[in-house]
This record gives C-alpha cells, sequence and structure tokens, in this order.
C-alpha cells in the first residue's frame, strides 16, 4: 500500500496575522487535519477509537518552517507514518505550495495511544498504516 497521503487545503483570510502571513499556530492545525484524513483513508476512524477509550496523542512536535503562505495559497500537505517504537510512531508531513511547489514547513509529529486512565496502550491498527 502506498502509505504516503496527499491533503488539500487554501489559506483563508483569518489564518493570516498582520504580517499578512499565516500565523505560525495555524500550520499546527493544517497537520493535524492532515492526519486525521490520512487515518480516515486508511479506514481507521480516529472519533471511533476515542470512544472506544483509545486516545491518539501527540506527545512531540518537531517543525522546521521553511517559507511563509499567505492568504488565498493553494497547497497541500503530504503525511507518512511510520514506526519508531511499539508504543511510538511518528508521521512525517510536509505543507507544500501548489504554484511553485516550494516546501514551506517539514514536521514529525511523534504520537502515541492511551487509554482513558492515560497509561499506554499499543495501537493494533498500526501495522494497517505503514
Amino acid at each position: 500500500m502506498d502509505t504516503l497521503h496527499c491533503t488539500q487545503f487554501e489559506v483563508r483570510d483569518y489564518e493570516c496575522d498582520i504580517q499578512g502571513i499565516v500565523n505560525n499556530s495555524v500550520y499546527l492545525n493544517y497537520l493535524e487535519h492532515a492526519r486525521h484524513k490520512f487515518l480516515s483513508s486508511r479506514g481507521i476512524d480516529f472519533t471511533a477509537l476515542a470512544l472506544n477509550n483509545i486516545n491518539l496523542v501527540v506527545i512531540r512536535a518537531e517543525v522546521d518552517y521553511k517559507r511563509s503562505l499567505r492568504s488565498k495559497d493553494e497547497f497541500f500537505v503530504t503525511t507518512q507514518v511510520k514506526k519508531q517504537s511499539r508504543l511510538k510512531f511518528n508521521f512525517q508531513q510536509k505543507i507544500i505550495r501548489r504554484h511553485d511547489n516550494a516546501i514551506i514547513l517539514d514536521a514529525c509529529i511523534t504520537g502515541t495511544s492511551i487509554d482513558q486512565n492515560g497509561k499506554p496502550l499499543i495501537f493494533k491498527e498500526l501495522d494497517a498504516l505503514l
């Protein structure tokens, strides 16, 4: 199975700061939405997992900002997952501007799964994502 997933976006005016560029915190929202779309494309329902007391959580975010997006820019987020250990997985993500294929951001988001009590839990479905 091809493990690279692509999610399309367009910058909305309200996501920009006074400088006219996307606020740095907004990029994290783009990445999160793309991860949820990735999981959904692999048949994993993030909400259903939570209702079954399986919580996928971010435990580390490494983000390298390369360039800025502006209002109306079209872009996409690529998402790929790699197993780090029995309990941890890394989402490798890039934000790429559509018109020139410029890399805007490069990120490694480390996640794990926990139960309703916050105890680590092996996410059995992880192997289906690889």
